[in-house]
């Protein structure tokens, strides 16, 4: 009785396959490899040109005059910790608290609108961002006499960044704790109070670090909301309303110039952004490690 399956058939349909999947496993290796060539060449001419320029002055002296040896951006480094750190202050509890209002107590719609106008503010230009903090935060400073560029209008700007992403991944990270969880708590007696703040916030907290260190990240290497709202200073940080550095302005500024010793130090702080961008890259990814 001859087969409804001749052998030779399923040997050419087997080998079809094979082929196919070669060739597939063969284009996805290649895009690969060129989504990842931009990256290792920006990284490796940061490097190159960063390193060269890179000594221990840079990190406790204030920038140079043009066509002065020496100097460096001590300053710079201080005041971009100093305004993402104000920046994390604001973002990070008013995140955290409006996810777990979305996940916990809203209603579906209205948490299907506030998702939908968090998405919105992370869509947002950086400049925009920028604009919004001038106006809200500069000019009410000139109004009332206390200044006008400053550290903390850095910050509320990079706070405004931050917030979409740490409401997404926090609100993302809530909403995968397991139901079961919650219902244990509840059947133990506990109030949704404590289960929010005892069962669910711990077993969400790697999530939650992770999204945090990501918008950090994201805010350390922002240029356009600072030139709107902290300016730059040859000077180390003289207080919270006083124009501040930064890195990522210091680079805009320095890059630009004709001078090779500003140019160097440009570079040089390139690849200190590049190092802190990686450093809460490292944290994210660690902290992803510890949730599985």
């Amino acid at each position: 009785m001859s087969s409804l399956f001749p052998e030779s058939s399923l040997t050419r349909s087997s080998s079809s396959r094979t082929m196919f999947n070669t060739a597939m496993t063969v284009v996805a290796f290649i895009c690969g490899a060129l989504v990842l060539l931009p990256l290792l060449a920006v990284l490796s001419y940061v490097l190159i040109q960063g390193f060269s320029s890179l000594s221990l002055s840079v990190f406790t002296e204030l920038p140079p005059a043009p066509l002065r040896k020496g100097g460096g951006f001590g300053n710079a480094i201080l005041g971009t910790l100093l305004m993402v750190g104000i920046g994390a202050l604001i973002s990070i509890p008013f995140g955290v608290l409006a996810a777990i209002y979305l996940t916990e107590f809203s209603s579906s719609k209205v948490a299907r609108w506030v998702r939908f106008a968090t998405n919105i503010l992370s869509g947002v230009p950086s400049i925009i961002a920028g604009v919004f903090a001038y106006g809200i935060v500069v000019l009410t400073l000139v109004k009332l006499n206390l200044g006008s560029y400053s550290a903390f209008g850095g910050g509320f700007a990079l706070a405004i960044l931050m917030l979409p992403i740490i409401v997404r991944t926090t609100d993302e990270a809530l909403q995968l704790v397991s139901q079961d969880l919650r219902q244990a708590s509840v059947g133990l007696g506990a109030t949704n109070f404590q289960t929010v703040t005892q069962v669910v916030l711990p077993a969400a907290l790697p999530a939650i670090v992770t999204g945090s260190t990501l918008a950090i990240a994201r805010a350390s290497g922002e240029t356009a909301p600072l030139l709107f709202t902290a300016l730059f200073s040859s000077f180390w940080p003289e207080g919270l309303f006083k124009p501040t550095a930064s890195l990522a302005v210091l680079v805009y500024n320095f890059a630009t110039t004709p001078f090779k010793n500003l140019q160097s130090l440009a570079w040089a702080a390139s690849l200190i952004l590049v190092l802190m961008v990686l450093i809460t890259s490292i944290i994210a990814r660690w902290a992803t490690r510890q949730k599985a």
